[in-house]
């Protein structure tokens, strides 16, 4: 979850940590590359001094601290409990109440053990499922597996454990399986189908779904065999920074640019994303606009197999891990590469790029309108609060905001959608921006520090970009930033707020430290920079939004309601409190605010696809309880029939669609003409918007706050005829 990052300084190291480290769950044996413990001790001594120095409310390194790194990093190492044996979980467990001395001590012997010990047994287990899918399964025996890896025991001995494997495996292949068996019996029944192909016998099915499992294993394998002993000890970092709360973590060096990107949008390379197949490194998108894109030599499918740079001599880079693969494509603008492609037709070709500024589109703000009896209506989608902290002159979510609602407005739109679904935050000072853009002057989130400072943030602005009737969306992966914006212009009773019943909950701030400084001339190399939570946020009226989020005014079905992902469950989190209120007016310009919250609840009461939502969230809770699955494919069949049978009811849900028209604005109309990407990519924003449900019901509340009477969407009547149907 992307949190809100406000920086002490300039340049610091970041990253975003690698996520498969934490869900790997297939065998692979690592390169070799030499690890240096003292490195490792000094970043154990900067953690703990940076942490106990500048966290918000360190946690005692202790016992109870101890217990609970233990329990995060084992769970990190093996989730699914397919690697280690109980013997050695007894082996560990020696140093459940000792980590707490290791951190202190710099001592590393328990993650050397750890370490050693994962890598035997991912090597062992690599064994495990090649040898299970050297022969066709029995599907008739009468066996089941349990998927509850949380309450399962470790495998007491290695035939315990392969057999594990086996389960897991036949699984996957019986899935496979019974897939393959439904499209050739619809190739049977397809009058279409040449007649001269002969239906795939059993044996054959049986042999290609062991075929493509293991080939999955095995990519798997090769997706995470290049991660080395610095990566495994980057968890165990997390896993000890994660104690004192949810969002402070350890950032590996090579991992700035990444974060870089992330919050400015923007990079300087070719503009295409890569991904590799085995050991080649593959195109797999070219970023519109970019110089990649432009050139049209490169293409989506190419095989790079060299990189130059410039007149330089080219580096093979097959068999290169990903990550340095990119490390020589990118470069600074203006700066040539040379890369030596294999096209889709097998022919070879040197294409030469001149590197430039790349703007990564859907990093950015993008808007539409909509016209709903007689009036026309906006919808400004903001995917993070992003913004450039090198270049001041840089675009940003908040200027760019203001840009989207001064469009809108020359388009003559009468109300203002912000959906901010799935946004994990950014930048604290665009949130501040774009919240006043819809009030005159006064605070907008208040700030509390370790040492009890308390700081008000305000638009102090008095110019209303916008004045006119706002609603804005969240959902519960909508945090930190988000949940700032949704809360004042709730507190101010400015916008009517929808969606979820509540946001995510993280109501912190954190700084990125670069550790670098700490050690002057070191021979370590670059040592990484460190996230930690030295603030929380607090609503104008005193409240926090830490665990509890921002409630909507008006709440929406979810389909995964019921999943524990939020702030609140996570076990460390930090508590809710509260402070003193701000200073501020109530808004009183938007006299059918409280109209147009009781007939948007009147028509959830009575709307049969948000009733079908909610049954379906309800029925997903329950499923989600179920962790058996037979192995019979008969009973397997039966019960994928009865899931079939049941899942026909929540089929409306994804067939919806109203009867509304979602288009671009000008600017935009003239941007798409040369750019067929970008277009399509617009297209599909806008047939979205068109199966939305939730954006018809705030489209719903922007015609009850501006006209003050239930007229109603022409789409209302055919939502209701859909269900029925």
């Amino acid at each position: 979850m992307n949190g809100f990052v406000r920086f002490m300084k300039r340049n610091y190291k970041v990253i975003i940590i690698v996520a498969a480290i934490s869900v790997a769950l297939w065998s692979f044996i690592p390169r070799e590359k030499a690890s240096d413990p003292e490195k490792d001790k000094m970043l154990l001594e900067l953690l703990t001094f940076v942490i106990e120095k500048g966290h918000y409310n360190p946690a005692p390194i202790d016992d109870t601290f101890s217990k609970g790194v233990y329990k995060d990093y084992i769970e990190a190492l093996d989730p699914s409990k397919r690697f280690f044996l109980q013997s050695d979980i007894d082996e560990f467990s020696k140093y459940e109440l000792q980590i707490d001395d290791q951190i202190k001590n710099k001592e590393l012997s328990f993650f050397d053990l750890t370490y050693n010990r994962l890598m035997q047994r991912m090597a062992e287990s690599k064994e495990y499922y090649k040898v299970a899918l050297e022969n066709p399964f029995d599907y008739k025996k009468d066996e089941s597996i349990n998927t509850d890896y949380e309450k399962m025991p470790y495998a007491k001995t290695k035939d315990e454990l392969k057999e594990r494997w086996r389960l897991q495996v036949k699984l996957s292949a019986l899935s496979s399986l019974v897939e393959k068996q439904k499209i050739e019996e619809e190739k049977a029944k397809n009058k279409d189908t040449d007649k001269k192909e002969a239906p795939k016998s059993f044996e054959q099915l049986e042999k290609e779904t062991r075929e493509s499992t293991l080939k999955s294993l095995n990519d798997n394998f090769n997706f995470i065999k290049d991660l080395d002993r610095e990566d495994w000890f980057s968890v165990y970092i997390n896993a000890i920074s994660s104690r004192f709360d949810p969002h402070t973590s350890y950032f590996a060096p090579d991992e700035k640019e990444r974060f870089d990107v992330s919050m400015s949008g923007k990079l300087e390379g070719i503009g295409a994303r890569l991904q590799k197949e085995n050991d080649f490194t593959k195109i797999s998108e070219l970023i519109s606009g970019g110089p990649a894109w432009r050139g049209k030599q490169l293409e989506a499918g190419d095989v790079i197999l060299k990189v130059a740079q410039g007149k330089d001599e080219p580096v093979e880079v097959v068999g290169m891990r990903l990550d340095d693969v990119v490390k020589k494509i990118k470069g600074p603008k203006g700066t040539e590469v040379r890369l030596t492609v294999k096209k889709a037709d097998g022919s070879i070709k040197v294409i030469s790029i001149i590197r430039d500024e790349v703007e990564i589109e859907e990093t950015y703000v993008k808007s539409s309108v909509v016209d709903i009896d007689g009036n026309k209506y906006g919808i400004i989608y903001l995917p993070k609060f992003y913004i450039d902290f090198e270049n001041k002159d840089a675009r940003d979510a908040g200027k760019d905001v203001a840009q989207e609602v001064e469009r809108l407005k020359e388009a003559g739109v009468q109300g203002i959608v912000m959906d901010v679904r799935d946004n994990g935050g950014g930048s604290l000072k665009t949130v501040v921006d774009i919240a006043g853009l819809f009030i005159d002057q006064g605070p907008i989130v208040q700030i509390k520090s370790a040492a009890g400072r308390k700081e008000v943030l305000f638009d102090k602005d008095p110019k209303v970009q916008w004045d006119g009737p706002l609603v804005i969306m969240t959902n519960e992966f909508s945090a930190s930033a988000s949940e700032i914006l949704a809360a004042a212009m709730q507190d101010y009773k400015r916008a009517v707020i929808v969606g979820s019943k509540q946001t995510y909950g993280k109501g912190t701030v954190q700084n990125v430290i670069d550790l670098n400084q700490f050690v002057r001339g070191s021979t370590y190399g670059d040592l990484g920079a460190l996230k930690t939570t030295t603030q929380k946020f607090y609503r104008i009226n005193g409240g926090s939004t830490q665990r509890e989020g921002v409630k909507s005014d008006i709440v929406m079905p979810d389909k995964y309601e019921y999943l524990k992902m939020g702030e609140k469950d996570v076990d460390n989190a930090m508590p809710w409190d509260k402070i003193d209120p701000a200073d501020y007016k109530v808004w009183n310009k938007q006299s059918n605010y409280d109209f147009a919250v009781k007939q948007s609840k009147l028509r959830m009461q009575n709307n049969p696809q948000m009733q079908l939502i909610a049954d379906n969230a309800k029925w997903l809770d329950d499923r989600n309880k179920e962790d058996v699955y037979s192995l019979n494919i008969d009973k397997f069949k039966a019960e994928q029939k009865a899931l079939e049978e049941k899942n026909k009811k929540y089929k409306p849900i994804n067939d919806y669609k109203n009867s509304l028209t979602f288009y671009s604005l000008p600017y935009e109309d003239e941007k798409v003409k040369d750019d067929p990407v970008l277009k399509e990519k617009r297209d599909r924003w806008h047939e979205s918007l068109s199966k939305d449900v939730y954006v018809e019901e705030s489209l719903h509340i922007l015609n009850d706050m501006k006209n003050g009477t239930e007229k109603g969407l022409t789409s209302k009547v055919k939502s209701e005829k859909l269900i029925k149907s």
